[in-house]
Parts: structure tokens; sequence; C-alpha cells
């Protein structure tokens, strides 16, 4: 029970650290801003990264049973360093994802946006290596949804006053560092 915990905690600090200034959280302030209605967009916002990261997961809990053991320390120790590299690039967000409610309304707007933006995000590659480090999907997904709320509901509910709290600039620089740790930590062999 106490690797679920791990994993739990893991996934959901390097998700919310990770998401800050990402382009999903740059999609959660457009969305506020354009159709202010937050709980629509909240609700959305949870339904789609439940099903986009416990698909994410699935894949590394797949990924993780069909590759040598060693073999796969090595390449989620080299794409946790590669993410971290991919943590200091800024994200920015197509004017074109959040056109027009129309008959989907604020809800399915959100989750259709949403559920596109994170397919190849950051997120969504850290949380295939994160279940395929833990074997987790449960605890992964939920972490990563935690960590993922955390960072966008704030977004949703303050606007751009909630990211201003703490220069982008560093928070991307501290998720990096995590990356790195974690990618040594796996390439060490610590916890496997």
């Amino acid at each position: 029970m106490t690797g679920g915990f791990e994993a739990f905690w893991v996934s959901t600090g390097v998700v919310a650290l990770g998401e800050i200034g990402d382009k999903t959280q740059l999609l959660a302030l457009l969305l506020a801003a354009r159709y202010r209605k937050p709980v629509p967009i909240i609700l959305g916002i949870l339904v789609a990264t439940l099903a986009n990261h416990a698909a994410a997961a699935a894949l590394g809990e797949w990924l993780q049973s069909l590759i040598n053991p060693q073999w796969l320390r090595w390449g989620l120790g080299l794409s946790f360093l590669a993410v971290a590299v991919w943590m200091l690039i800024p994200d920015s967000v197509d004017e074109g994802e959040t056109e027009g409610a129309g008959r989907w309304g604020v809800f399915g707007v959100t989750v259709v946006a949403f559920f596109l933006a994170e397919m190849g995000d950051k997120t969504q590659i850290a949380t295939v290596m994160l279940a395929a480090q833990f074997k987790s999907l449960l605890w992964v997904t939920a972490g990563t949804t935690l960590g993922m709320m955390l960072a966008n509901v704030p977004a949703v509910l303050f606007g751009e006053r909630a990211v201003k709290l703490v220069p982008i600039q560093w928070v991307h620089r501290i998720a990096a560092a995590v990356f790195v740790v974690l990618g040594v930590l796996v390439l060490l062999g610590v916890g496997a």
C-alpha cells in the first residue's frame, strides 16, 4: 500500500508543478475569461483529465509489461530527463482551441478542448512514464488528475491573479529539477 501512496503523491506533485504555465492551464484561463462559468469548466477539466490520464496510465502499464525491465529503466530515466528540458520551453495556446460553445455548451467545449490539448502534452507523457515506473494505473491516474485540478482550478477561479503569484519561469525550473531528480533516481535504480 505504501507504493500506492508514493505513486499518488509523486504523481500529484509532478503534474501540479508541470502544469503551471502549461498550455492546458493557459486554456483554462482562456475558457474562464471567455465563458465566465467556472463550474462547467472545472467539471469539464476533471472529466477530460480522468479520461486522458487513465488512458495514458494504461499505456504506461502496458509498456512496462512489454519491455525488459533494464531497458525500461533506461528509457524512463532518459525520458524524465527529456521532460525536464521540455519543462523549460514555454507553452502557448492556439486561438482556435476556445471557439464558441455552440450546441456543446461550456462543459462539452471544455471536455473536448482539454482532452485534445492534453494529447502529447508534458503531463500526459509524464503520466505514461509514472504509470510505467510505479506500475499503478489507479494511483497514478488519481494523482495526476489531482495535480491537474490543483493547477487548473485556481486558474479558472482566480484567473491571471493565480498565475502571477510566483513567476512561471521559477515554477518551470522547479518542475524541471523534479524531473531531473526522478530521472537520475530511475537511472540509478533507486526504488526498483
